[in-house]
């Protein structure tokens, strides 16, 4: 494919100047522009040279955000026999943005939008090898300035949407500019699905620091092949050596068998997870451990449960259930139950943007105490 080896030999840096020259040889394009969805999810932020001079689009009432939240192309007359044909750009479900590409309408852009689609979707690919080597891209994402602490924890995390045959996975941290030790983590095989969704402890470079050690802690001992108990007590153990108990982590730990639907958890602290199966939501809990590093040497121990095709987990840090209102009352699990009722019909990557809004809805116009994380997983099975 010409687009593909042209992009595989771009400089980093230059990967929308390089998509620019296919789209004009292949298709007399006139214009393409590469938007990025920032790390709060509510604009889509222009690739360009600093200082940005191109104004972002939102997400939520523009044609580009359109074609974001549906994960559809979206074809908007430009001018006279002019159209401009907005691309989504997603890396294995992981919706990153959108291309955008004016084209000559003389014989309909119908007609080739799935190579336009097909382009984007390598140029998707292309931008997650180019970070590893240029800043060009995460500035790009950035509506403001994120917190030092932020910025740890950005680095820290994997893609906010993942999907696969077997499941969908959506996530997603607020506030995204300034968040402080919450935390997700996943991992997949052939046959399992690792999932860790952290709540963490204090504020600032503190927690972050703490939450690094922590999920640092948790993928050696899983890149080890080490069973999902022992990677936690091996993480407790990395934790409590470095702080003495000072300071210690709540993590909520699955290992899914993708074949059975079977699933071993270990419960060491805070997050919580609400399933909604046919039509009606409840909390599932499990028997509660001692966070990571409260003290030397905690054993831990799994338990079981299992997930059926068309189940719905939503997982939350304290940040959410715990929230407050204006008089005082927790968000909870009523609340809770309810937005996920509300957004069943949504994709498990829209879930937790969603939710977020509904509890910033909850909160008022206070300013979030805590950072609060919403975790989604539906489940297809096999």
């Amino acid at each position: 494919m010409i687009a593909e080896r042209a992009l595989r030999t771009a400089a980093p840096h230059e990967l929308l100047d390089a998509t620019r020259r296919v789209l004009a040889e292949l298709y007399a394009a006139e214009r393409a522009d590469l938007y990025l969805a920032d790390y709060g999810l509510t604009v889509l932020q222009p690739v360009s040279v600093l200082p940005h001079t191109m104004e972002p689009v939102s997400v939520h009432n523009s044609v580009v955000g359109r074609a974001f939240g549906a994960q559809e192309p979206v074809v908007e007359p430009a001018g006279d026999r002019v159209v401009r044909v907005h691309l989504p750009v997603s890396v294995r479900g992981d919706r990153m943005g959108v291309l955008s590409v004016t084209l000559p309408d003389d014989d309909g852009a119908e007609g080739v939008l799935a190579e336009l689609a097909e382009i984007a979707q390598v140029l998707g690919h292309e931008v997650i090898v180019a970070e590893r080597d240029t800043d060009v891209y995460l500035q790009a994402r950035r509506k403001d300035r994120l917190t030092l602490a932020a910025e740890m924890q950005w680095q820290l995390l994997p893609a906010r949407a993942c999907a696969r045959p077997e499941y969908e996975l959506g996530a997603q941290l607020e506030p995204a500019y300034a968040i402080f030790g919450d935390n997700f983590d996943w991992s997949v095989t052939a046959d399992r699905l690792m999932l860790y969704v952290t709540n963490g402890m204090g504020e600032g470079i503190e927690a972050s620091l703490l939450t690094n050690l922590a999920i640092n802690a948790l993928r050696n001992a899983r890149r080890a092949g080490i069973a999902l108990a022992d990677q936690a007590a091996l993480a407790d153990q990395a934790v409590y050596a470095h702080y003495r108990g000072r300071c210690y982590l709540s993590v909520l730990m699955f290992d899914f068998d993708l074949e059975t639907g079977r699933v071993a958890v270990v419960d060491a602290g805070s997050p919580q997870m609400l399933r909604l199966r046919d039509g009606s939501v409840e909390r599932v809990t499990f028997e509660a451990q001692l966070p990571l590093g409260m003290f030397e040497e905690t054993d831990y121990v799994t338990q079981e449960f299992h997930v059926e095709p068309g189940d719905r987990l939503v997982f939350v840090s304290d940040g959410v259930h715990a929230v407050a209102d204006p008089k005082g009352e927790a968000y909870g699990d009523t609340a809770l139950a309810r937005a996920i009722q509300s957004t069943r019909l949504l994709p498990a990557a829209e879930v937790p943007r969603a939710i977020l809004r509904e509890l910033t809805g909850h909160r008022g116009g206070s300013v979030a105490a805590d950072d609060a994380l919403v975790v989604c997983l539906d489940w297809h099975g096999r």
